[in-house]
């Protein structure tokens, strides 16, 4: 049984690996996850926050991705007008993308919601994006933030 368990182990590691070698360059009309509607405007990350209703907003958001997860390519941010960031997670963890992504303006499409982000999360996170463990040890507490959960994401780009 354990030997069972192990080799279980062992492929769905190969192929998390394998899925993470097989991600598109960042390309002008290059698609992760599903495809993304042509109905609808898409609205700036900076105007999410004035689009929800009851805490949640549906439809697609076009901005500049200024970061890349760095363990798996899971999520992205996208820079707003002041400087801070829209994360923007892939659902699921269905797609990954690519860090040649930095610097591209891209079209993401799905939901946002305000999430209530825990210092561990927030850790963890900091982690994915490469930053240095003084920079980690400063983040205290937890911190409530619009999230965007992202069905599909297109380069524009």
């Amino acid at each position: 049984m354990k030997k069972i368990l192990f080799s279980l182990l062992v492929l769905a590691t190969l192929s998390a690996h394998a899925q993470h070698d097989d991600i598109k360059p960042a390309a002008k009309g290059v698609v992760y996850g599903e495809a993304i509607s042509a109905q609808g405007t898409a609205v700036s990350p900076a105007d999410v926050q004035a689009k929800l209703v009851n805490d949640a907003f549906e439809g697609k958001v076009t901005g500049k991705v200024t970061e890349v997860c760095k363990s798996m390519g899971c999520w992205i941010k996208l820079k707003k007008a002041d400087g801070t960031t829209l994360m923007v997670k892939s659902k699921d963890h269905g797609f990954f993308m690519p860090q040649n992504l930095v610097g591209k303006t891209v079209v993401v499409e799905g939901t946002a919601s305000v999430k209530e982000v825990s210092e561990a999360k927030r850790k963890h996170l900091a982690e994915d994006a490469g930053k240095s463990k003084a920079e980690i040890k400063k983040i205290k507490g937890a911190q409530k933030e619009v999230q965007f959960i992202a069905s599909g994401v297109e380069v524009l780009d």
